[in-house]
């Protein structure tokens, strides 16, 4: 079992910077990989970004492409999302979990142990 626990969130105006961070504990050797998703009131939870434990290939929503970059410390079982230019739509509670698949995936239910989430509020 893994447990995450994501941190960072929090009150920025539009055009500013945060960066989260998901920590894993327990079984994490047993995962491929780690990703965020996003979840806006009223809207269903959406992929947003992703990363291989080995190696450094990642995968980003097109919403989010050349704005945020996901990173990993694998000596510290971390993973980051460094998000700048936010915009009022990225808004959300923010989410990371662990990959259950040897390749890149995009859906929800290919990923488990997720974190409790962390807000994220983008101002005009």
């Amino acid at each position: 079992q893994v447990q995450l626990v994501e941190s960072g969130g929090g009150l920025v105006q539009a055009g500013g910077s945060l960066r989260l961070s998901c920590a894993a504990s327990g079984r994490t050797f047993s995962s491929y990989g780690m990703g965020w998703f996003r979840q806006a009131p009223g809207k269903e939870r959406e992929f947003v970004a992703a990363i291989r434990w080995s190696g450094s290939n990642t995968d980003y929503a097109d919403s989010v492409k050349g704005r945020f970059t996901i990173s990993k410390d694998n000596a510290k079982n971390t993973v980051y999302l460094q998000m700048n230019s936010l915009k009022p739509e990225d808004t959300a509670v923010y989410y990371c979990a662990v990959s259950t698949t040897w390749y890149f995936s995009r859906r929800p239910q290919d990923f488990g142990s997720w974190g409790q989430g962390t807000q994220v509020t983008v101002s005009s």
